[in-house]
């Protein structure tokens, strides 16, 4: 793992390597986690807050440092950036030259956080610096690319054929057991009124408690590797039973996304614990589910 984090719950893999030759997309098994000519995998962290808080971004092997950008401001990408980024996509970063050819790219580090230097001979495991949001980029993640001779690999399937999904030997070239989630929910949480998505992605959209005098209790849910058709469904139930209930449907495929739902209070809730389920459901099949709770005094 080329990160310090438990995968799906305090990170989670956005996009794979793009295998598809035309200007559609597609990752190894044929899903949509992925986007046109995507030569990496994204290693994304579920908030702003996660990032401040600092996630170190590790050697996935031993190498030799040859290539060093630090410096660059963490900013979310817009085409108001380019002349700003110009050129630098990667944002802070490195690359690590390894034995026979090959060498991996970590990008989008957090500005002032690179450790190495040039040259260095690194172990794997080394603390290479964090995850940021530098670059060409719209949330904060590591984006590390795998090359041989200077063409790239997809560590999930690294002997399958070029331009190809589900073809190659059943191996990997991760060391850790890297299950693949076609999607799923990054977050969930409680508020008194629909949050912004701004606030969502900030991670400050929660609240810890409720209080006897709100006027609404809203659950919202945070999801990634939605597609089209698939269903998010919010309930919270409370002392006396359940209090809200909503299915909404994903009408287009989207990287990112977020739903929320709940109910105005005419008049107070009984005092107590408060639980809400958020419920990603593709095809009937449940993808992913996160539980949350709350005290309202």
């Amino acid at each position: 793992m080329p990160v310090d984090c438990d995968l799906g719950d305090t990170c989670y893999i956005q996009n794979y390597m793009d295998r598809d030759a035309g200007p559609g997309s597609r990752d190894f098994t044929c899903s949509g986690l992925s986007y046109d000519t995507h030569k990496g995998t994204d290693f994304a962290l579920p908030s702003l807050a996660a990032m401040d808080r600092g996630v170190d971004v590790l050697a996935a092997a031993k190498g030799v440092v040859r290539g060093v950008r630090d410096g660059m401001i963490d900013k979310a990408y817009t085409r108001a950036e380019d002349a700003r980024i110009d050129g630098r996509d990667c944002g802070n970063g490195l690359v690590l030259q390894h034995d026979d050819g090959w060498e991996t790219q970590y990008c989008h580090m957090k500005q002032g956080s690179v450790r190495v230097r040039s040259g260095q001979v690194i172990e794997a495991g080394t603390v290479l610096g964090q995850i940021g949001l530098s670059g060409r980029t719209q949330f904060p993640h590591l984006h590390i690319s795998v090359r041989h001779n200077g063409q790239p690999v997809d560590p999930f399937t690294p002997d399958a054929r070029a331009d190809t999904c589900r073809s190659g030997e059943a191996r990997t070239m991760w060391i850790d057991d890297i299950a693949y989630e076609p999607g799923g929910i990054v977050s969930a949480g409680f508020a008194d009124q629909v949050p912004s998505y701004d606030t969502i992605k900030a991670g400050t959209a929660g609240i810890d408690a409720l209080s006897s005098d709100a006027q609404a209790i809203v659950l919202w849910g945070f999801a990634y590797g939605g597609q089209q058709a698939d269903v998010m469904e919010l309930e919270i139930t409370g002392p006396q039973g359940r209090v809200f209930q909503t299915r909404q449907q994903v009408k287009k495929d989207q990287a990112q996304f977020f739903r929320a739902g709940g109910k105005r209070l005419k008049s107070p809730l009984p005092a107590g614990t408060y639980t809400g389920i958020v419920t990603l459901e593709r095809k009937g099949r449940i993808v992913s589910q996160k539980t949350v709770e709350i005290p309202l005094r």
